[in-house]
């Protein structure tokens, strides 16, 4: 199990898309969580949409707006770890940016016999019994 944090990617007017793709050969899984789409310095006060570029359930290509950026009044938006399936495609489809795309890179292992010990490695703590508290009886 690893977890990368992405320095990100930066989208804009001449670098318009930005792919994160894994080796096809790569037998982990493989998930991509955006977690926060900024404008950046230069950036003007206009309409700016990023648009995530994937695959659904039945493999099939969708595209989804994730962000409508403006300087004046939103310039960032939290995804609160919005999770991806690699290979996923980052468009900016309106507005010339620069829009700045961060967030984390998980990879589990599946050979990692490690991982599949400390799940089946599941120690139960006995739990003393409650007993009543005593009364204290006091001298007269």
């Amino acid at each position: 199990f690893s977890l990368l944090l992405l320095p990100g990617c930066e989208l804009t007017a001449s670098t318009k898309c930005y792919t994160f793709k894994v080796d096809e050969d790569d037998d982990s899984d493989h998930t991509l969580a955006l977690s926060v789409v900024c404008l950046t310095d230069g950036a003007k006060d206009e309409c700016n949409v990023v648009e995530v570029i994937g695959r659904n359930h039945k493999n099939q290509e969708i595209t989804v707006p994730v962000a409508n950026l403006k300087l004046s009044c939103q310039p960032l938006l939290s995804l609160n770890n919005f999770k991806l399936q690699p290979p996923v495609t980052f468009r900016l489809a309106a507005g010339s940016g620069p829009v700045h795309l961060a967030g984390w890179h998980q990879i589990l292992h599946r050979d990692d016999a490690s991982f599949e010990e400390d799940d089946n490695d599941v120690s139960e703590e006995e739990i003393a019994p409650i007993v009543p508290a005593k009364k204290e009886r006091r001298k007269q």
